[in-house]
């Protein structure tokens, strides 16, 4: 009987959305720029080298999630990994709204693309932390 890993597909899922998201930061700042519907031109003017920055650390944290997604014998450290980034960057834009920065829109605005990837990553890192301890991974990169 196949059981059905549907934190994995998650994990999958998140990786893809947001290696895509990366790609399209590296490949072409500006339009991401300008076209991500999440009023990014509210933060500031476009530093295009800064927006790649952040492109790199989203391929980055996504290929944390694809390699979790298909080794779950390492799922846990870089789940718990990748949710702490999420986090994080949610913190930085709930913290934008609250210290006047942005307007309050924003906390609707970013609910796809920031709050629920940190809280899914959260869920599926407690998840892991509550499930029977794994075999250590070893050896398998």
């Amino acid at each position: 009987m196949m059981t059905r890993d549907v934190w994995g597909v998650v994990l999958g899922v998140l990786a893809v959305s947001g290696a895509a998201n990366g790609v399209w930061m590296l490949v072409d700042p500006a339009h991401w720029y300008h076209h991500l519907p999440a009023g990014v031109p509210d933060t500031g003017p476009l530093n295009a080298h800064f927006v790649r920055d952040i492109g790199c650390a989203f391929l980055v944290f996504s290929g944390a999630l694809f390699w979790a997604w298909r080794v779950p014998r390492w799922r846990t450290p870089l789940v718990v990994t990748t949710a702490s980034f999420y986090v994080a960057h949610a913190a930085l834009h709930v913290h934008d709204v609250a210290r006047g920065l942005l307007t309050s829109d924003h906390l609707l605005l970013d609910a796809w693309g920031v709050y629920l990837p940190a809280v899914v990553t959260v869920a599926a890192a407690a998840a892991q932390l509550r499930s029977p301890m794994s075999p250590e991974p070893e050896g398998e990169l």
